[in-house]
């Protein structure tokens, strides 16, 4: 059996890969998305002062929450993942006592 230190560093990979994926995964869906709802390119840089400011807002809360959502389900699969296969939450993800 693993220590809690090696099942510690596994996680910290584990989920970081999970959480890349899943931000790459969302951003390529993002761009789909936008170019097919607004016809054009998603703002490279959204404070650049030659893009709309509605434009701008709206890709920051748009992307910022379609990322954040990918990142979360991701590292939630991954810690399903991770507790079917050995047995018992990653480190991070174990209750303590407090919060039952």
């Amino acid at each position: 059996m693993a220590d809690s230190g090696s099942s510690s560093r596994l996680w910290t990979v584990f989920s970081l890969v999970s959480a890349l994926i899943g931000a790459a995964v969302a951003k390529k869906a993002l761009d789909t998305g936008w170019k097919a709802a607004t016809g054009k390119k998603p703002p490279e840089n959204p404070a650049d002062p030659d893009v709309a400011m509605g434009e701008a807002v709206a890709w920051a809360v748009v992307s910022g929450t379609f990322v954040a959502l990918a990142r979360m389900l991701a590292q939630r699969r991954a810690a399903d993942y991770y507790a079917r296969s050995a047995g018992h939450l990653p480190p991070s993800s174990r209750r303590t006592e407090d919060s039952k």
